[in-house]
């Protein structure tokens, strides 16, 4: 089955507001031809409604960071959903490895979360991967295994069509050092057969699975050149107007 490229760049925390407006300026003409090529930008809570402004008519997805489950409610430092909508966001981040290292994100909670992006008609994008010590260890199917099963647990297949994975070994982020081409493939045919295994062939075949951790215009290439790589999850170089659309022609070529 052939699935659409899909490149999308998370700024994490990066940007004003100012320096968001000045990157879609710059942007957007790079990909204006990109039909073949889905694109998204992951900015900030803050700036989220200035880039829906500027690119989202473009058909340029915007997504949140990250969402909490419920739709309102005593939860200090959170952004609904529904509020994620209201500045403009059409999909949302879940399980980064960052959330998940830094801030206790755990499988369970994304396990409510997916359901909830997804009864708002947001885009969910489950983001996966293991860590150095366990790629070393050889535990990196089990780490996966562990992550799919459990952020997923509450989604049937047709659900789980409407999300798209994201594979982002941790050692390989923010560090310089990305999978090789090979590495990125067979860790990504695994996850699809995980997905064949739970909801079926069909349903496997038409999820997007994405590639994250330190993907840059000279790498990309070769990673988004590979049968199960769909397009990628990238960082530091969509801070750049030029480099992330570097990025989104090579997942055309690819």
């Amino acid at each position: 089955m052939e699935r659409t490229p899909l490149v999308a760049g998370n700024w994490k925390m990066f940007k004003t507001r100012g320096e968001a407006a000045a990157f879609c300026s710059e942007f957007l003409p790079l990909v204006d031809d990109l039909d073949e090529v889905d694109l998204a930008i992951c900015p900030p809570f803050t700036a989220l409604d200035i880039v829906a402004e500027r690119i989202g008519d473009a058909g340029v997805g915007v997504w949140g960071q990250n969402a909490h489950e419920a739709a309102e409610g005593p939860y200090t430092g959170e952004t609904s959903c529904r509020m994620l909508i209201d500045a403009g966001a059409t999909g949302v981040l879940l399980g980064h490895s960052e959330r998940r290292a830094l801030f206790g994100e755990t499988d369970e909670a994304l396990a409510r979360k997916l359901p909830a992006a997804l009864a708002h008609g947001l885009e969910p994008v489950l983001c996966t991967g293991e860590s150095e010590a366990e790629r070393d260890g050889g535990a990196t199917e089990s780490r996966l295994s562990t992550q799919l099963d459990g952020a997923l647990a509450a989604l049937g297949a047709s659900q789980v069509l409407q999300v798209t994975i994201a594979y982002e070994p941790v050692w390989a982020i923010g560090t310089g050092r990305s999978a090789t081409p090979e590495i990125a493939q067979d860790t990504h045919a695994f996850i699809r057969g995980a997905l064949s295994a739970r909801y079926g062939e069909e349903c496997a075949a038409a999820v997007r699975i994405l590639y994250g951790g330190s993907v840059k215009p000279d790498n990309a290439a070769a990673l988004l050149a590979q049968p199960d790589v769909d397009g990628a999850l990238v960082g530091g170089a969509s801070l750049d107007p030029q480099g992330f659309a570097a990025i989104a022609r090579a997942a055309l070529e690819g």
